[in-house]
């Protein structure tokens, strides 16, 4: 390397050797020569090839002055592959052809051996070339020196591949796998390889006869080659290049090469032709595993980073996520372009393609030569496993969006689901289920070896069983038309408690750990999918049209999920399977959303997996605390366990276990907070406050609002009248209760300006618009959430319901698109006719913005930056929906709902609301229906003062209660509790009991024969839910002092 100059006249003398066709002059006519002379090329000739492939390994085209190097490199490859080419031998002749080709076959055996160096030497000079992403600068031709050193290295790389058919029986013949290997280990593991060389030898890369030995020897040796490149030298590689282990690199190295393009493989648009399928979706999920298990074992997914020590001693010290990104830009995001292949649809299309033909072809005929058990056929399983592989790879290596383009791509890929589901019904339920999706499908099934082992190790149930099954599925579902109404089929979904066992799906009943690695993969695959499906179909496609599955269909893929989650939480399932956990724990949220919306399974089989397991709501509220505490302090181990049932799938207790398990949350609340000194009932440190009924908002606010969760302690309220005089009465907890419903009242009133009704029947409340643009609005919003809390700790009813898509902001839930309709009905209407228009969207006229009004202005929103610019068409009309859809859900309501949510949980942990669905919380909030049940409140009522059950005016006073309106109740119940509405689970749980104490009569001796009756007036001591109450004589009178008592707003003893 002193003197290049000198040794290129060496390498040039060489070369006109070699081209010479004088023999005394050919250095080659040696090989063909006597027996000495041959063995005395041989040796040289391979010394030759050493040299050279060490003079490779040194070069750097990037370095200045390198230009004699380079030049010197250059002749030395060219020698090698004048070499090795029997074409390039001038003094080949009849005679001498066969000891030629002998020579030339048995020198390229020795530069595919691990001894000559070569692979080596070319790793360490590719991984020296530049980077480039860019297709137009990658096809343009070079001419040069640089040029030639590369199209050389590649030309000697696969030259090798040449003698792999050959029948290496005798002494000496040529070990194909030794260069195949190298090859692998080398060239397949460079970083960006494909990005490094020039367009125009990629075709030689990529062409089967390089990539088929390729995929055969990492099938053979799977072991062997990942642990080898497991233990390659990479400190003298780029720090950032460390931190994808190198099989990461041959992972996405191959998927390249596999894409047939000959320009650049990220433009193709099909598979290579003439690739081995099977065999190439067999190595992409071997390397995806030991990618994922790698992932696994350093924590990436946990910590971000991790530490990749150098080998052999030559450590470089710990590399960081964070460190790599820094020195070579956004690593993650550029190793995962390499992916972008598995993120098109023509991909999948073309390996289901594949599947079929395997399927309806005779094995014999289709398996390769030499076929080894690990080839096998391409079955739908197959490309279950790439990709399941494939969306973890993308959620840890794709830092903007994770997994999304590949759920995008098989969540609208025709057919797909239905086929995934088909295997997944037969496999679990038994052979009598069809596959679903597009009828030219046909029947899809799993065949062959992996059908059988996936019988083998999921438990069948028996024959009576299925039977039992079909059975009761056509009595929950009546006709099969598509066209049944919803309503009717809900009334058929009424069955007798023991056949929720249909629901419990026998061969899930031990979780993910009773089910085969198969089965979890074919789940984790299905989950993923029809979750992000799920975000985007409509009510009408999912209820009328029925796509992509019926709704007898949905119930069981709802019944497979409820199982599966909830043995899986009871057994505390390992991180092994995380993923199958959080992608059915997805798709379980969003069908039991759906059912929750708009009715389609049966209320038993959401209860069915717990029927007969599940906690005491004592204990099951306890271990759900201890979780929450864990999670609050980010101990993420016990997510998947048994305690967190309560907050994964709460919807497994029925709702009144749920409600009495939020009371014991709060109640253990008290008691921690009165261990740790404060008073949680009446006493010195309640917070005093004075109140005018005709300001009550603006007064509770200013005196209130700074409080937070101090806002837990007992509140003494005095009012003060309209006319400025403080009202009779003092408060021991029942004014408080007053004060907090009419407060609500007040600031929840259209009128307010705070919230408003939504046009739908049932007048549900959403924040304003144009609250945000009111004095203090924000904050008064965030001081309504903790009038809300409060409430809720101290289980006061309120008059008032919020909006579904409100109440699922609060707690952290997706609303879908339907739910819109209840928002603004036209809106949603006029989205509906765009999604489903079938001319031109452009005619039209829509961009993609919002026009708003406030204060009698117009404000035009635009829905995504520059918004207004772009024209909606029949390719983006979808993102137009949603992005409405978006802003109207979301965007536009959340500054509310933080505010809101933010003074909510000031007194109600996040994790106690999440017992609940959007329509539960309601009821949680505002009761049942909006009336009094006499019969229950009667049988729950105590007696004082000298009353019973049989006194003359208790009875009378029933018989009023029976007369009166359902409002007068409400308002009589106000009176003596001051909330109108009854306890969520009946009056057995009201505390204190509702109570009527007698008070001493005044009346005349001849009142009870006719004369006037008692004058006195009903009164009430609210904070003991106890009406005290004369001695009346007669309904009539009975009945009009209550109707004035109950229409005044006096705290105690009006007389």
């Amino acid at each position: 390397m002193e003197e290049p100059r000198k040794h290129q006249t060496g390498f040039k003398i060489l070369l006109d050797s070699i081209n010479s066709t004088d023999s005394r002059k050919n250095i080659c006519s040696l090989a063909v020569g006597t027996i000495e002379e041959r063995r005395t090329w041989a040796y040289q000739a391979q010394k030759l090839i050493s040299i050279c492939s060490f003079l490779l390994g040194e070069c750097d085209t990037s370095c200045a002055g390198s230009t004699d190097v380079v030049v010197l490199t250059s002749l030395a490859l060219r020698l090698v592959v004048a070499l090795t080419d029997l074409k390039s031998w001038k003094i080949v002749s009849d005679n001498n052809i066969g000891d030629a080709d002998a020579a030339v076959k048995n020198l390229v055996c020795f530069m595919g051996n691990c001894k000559s160096g070569l692979y080596v030497s070319m790793r360490r000079y590719i991984t020296k070339l530049d980077v480039c992403f860019s297709p137009k600068v990658k096809n343009v031709v070079q001419t040069d020196d640089k040029f030639l050193i590369t199209t050389s290295a590649v030309t000697l790389a696969i030259r090798p591949f040449s003698l792999t058919t050959i029948d290496a029986t005798g002494p000496g013949q040529f070990d194909s796998h030794s260069a195949v290997e190298q090859y692998c280990l080398y060239i397949l593991t460079i970083p960006w390889l494909t990005q490094r060389l020039p367009a125009v030898l990629l075709p030689a890369l990529k062409h089967k006869s390089t990539l088929s030995p390729c995929m055969k020897i990492l099938l053979i040796s799977r072991d062997k080659i990942v642990k080898q490149m497991s233990d390659i030298d990479l400190s003298s590689m780029d720090c950032s290049l460390k931190v994808i282990p190198p099989f990461g690199w041959a992972l996405a190295n191959i998927i390249g090469l596999a894409s047939g393009n000959e320009k650049d493989f990220l433009d193709s648009k099909s598979l290579n032709e003439g690739l081995e399928y099977a065999s190439y979706v067999h190595v992409v999920t071997v390397l995806a595993d030991n990618l994922l298990a790698w992932l696994h074992n350093v924590g990436w997914n946990e910590k971000g980073n991790q530490n990749l020590d150098g080998k052999d001693g030559a450590s470089e010290g710990p590399v960081s996520m964070q460190e790599a990104e820094t020195a070579y830009g956004s690593l993650k995001t550029s190793f995962i372009d390499l992916f972008r292949p598995v993120c098109q649809q023509w991909h999948l299309k073309k390996l289901l393609e594949i599947s079929k033909r395997y399927t309806h072809t005779d094995e014999a005929k289709i398996l390769p030569p030499n076929n080894v058990e690990c080839f096998g056929n391409l079955e739908l399983l197959d490309i279950a496993y790439f990709y399941s592989y494939m969306l973890r790879i993308f959620a840890a290596f794709n830092p903007m969006v994770g997994p999304l383009p590949v759920l995008n791509m098989l969540s609208f890929t025709p057919g797909f689901l239905g086929n995934l589901w088909g295997v997944l019904e037969s496999s679990i339920f038994g052979g009598n289920t069809h596959a679903i999706g597009d009828a030219s499908q046909g029947k899809s099934k799993v065949s062959g070896r992996k059908k059988e082992e996936i019988d083998k190790k999921l438990k069948q149930p028996n024959k009576d069983g299925v039977n039992k099954w079909v059975n009761v599925l056509q009595k929950f579902t009546g006709k099969s038309q598509a066209e049944v109404n919803l309503a009717d089929s809900a009334d058929d979904h009424q069955v007798d408690e023991d056949s929720s066992d249909v629901w419990d799906i026998e061969p899930l009943r031990h979780g993910p750990q009773g089910i085969s690695k198969d089965v979890s993969c074919l789940l984790h695959l299905f989950c993923a999918t029809y979750s992000h499906l799920l975000l985007v179909l409509d009510d009408i496609e999912f209820y009328e049209k029925q796509v992509p599955f019926t709704l007898e269909q949905q119930r069981r893929i709802a019944s497979v999920l409820n199982t599966l989650v909830y043995n899986g939480l009871s057994s505390s399932v390992g991180q092994q399977n995380g993923s199958l956990m959080d992608s059915a724990i997805r798709c379980l949220h969003l069908i039991y959303e759906r059912d929750c919306r708009h009715q389609f399974c049966p209320p038993v089989l959401w209860l069915s997996p717990a029927r007969k397991s599940r906690p005491t709501i004592a204990v099951a509220a306890r271990t759900h605390e201890v979780l929450s505490a864990n999670i609050r302090s980010e101990d993420a181990k016990v997510v998947h366990s048994a305690g967190s049932i309560i907050t994964s799938m709460p919807h497994v207790f029925p709702f009144d276990e749920r409600v009495q398990m939020f009371r014991e949350f709060i109640n253990m609340d008290k008691v921690s907070r009165k261990m740790a000194g404060e008073v949680s009932g009446p006493g010195s440190r309640a917070v005093e406050i004075v109140v005018r009924r005709d300001h009550i908002v603006e007064d509770g606010f200013r005196q209130l609002n700074s409080l937070g969760s101090r806002l837990k302690s007992s509140i003494h309220v005095s009012f003060v009248s309209e006319s400025g005089l403080p009202e009779a009465g003092l408060d021991y907890g029942g004014l408080s209760k007053e004060f907090l419903t009419d407060i609500s009242k007040a600031a929840f009133s259209p009128e307010y300006g705070l919230f408003s009704q939504t046009s739908t029947s049932d007048r549900l409340l959403i924040p304003n618009a144009a609250a945000r643009h009111l004095e203090n609005g924000i904050q008064m919003i965030e001081f309504l959430g903790r009038v809300v809390g409060k409430a809720l700790y101290e289980g006061i009813l309120l008059d008032y319901s919020f909006s579904h898509v409100f109440v699922q902001k609060l707690l952290g839930r997706y609303s879908f698109l339907d739910e819109l309709s209840t928002l603004d009905p036209e809106l949603y209407r006029n989205l509906m006719y765009v999604k489903h228009y079938d001319g031109d969207i452009k005619e039209l006229c829509l961009d993609f913005t919002i026009t708003e009004e406030s204060f009698g202005k117009r404000h035009i929103i635009e829905l995504k930056p520059g918004g207004k610019d772009v024209c909606v068409t029949n390719e983006n009309k979808m993102q137009y929906v949603h992005a409405m859809a978006d802003y109207k859900l979301n965007r536009q309501i959340l500054p509310f709902s933080n505010a809101f949510y933010r003074g909510l949980t000031d007194l109600i942990f996040p994790s106690w609301l999440k017992l609940f669905n959007a329509s539960e919380f309601n009821q949680l909030l505002s009761g049942g229906d909006h009336d009094i049940d006499v019969d229950d409140l009667r049988n729950n009522t105590r007696y004082t003062g000298g009353y019973s059950e049989g006194s003359r005016t208790v009875k009378l006073f029933w018989e009023v209660m029976k007369d009166f309106e359902p409002k007068e109740r409400c308002m009589l119940l106000k009176f003596v509790t001051s909330c109108s509405r009854a306890p969520l689970l009946g009056f057995k749980y009201l505390q204190p009991a509702f109570t009527i104490h007698k008070v001493a009569s005044d009346a005349p001796i001849w009142a009870t024969f006719g004369g006037p009756d008692v004058e006195r007036l009903p009164s009430a001591s609210t904070c003991y839910n106890t009406l005290k109450l004369p001695t009346y004589k007669w309904s009539s009178t009975l009945k009009a002092k209550l109707r004035y008592a109950i229409n005044s707003n006096a705290g105690f003893e009006l007389s």
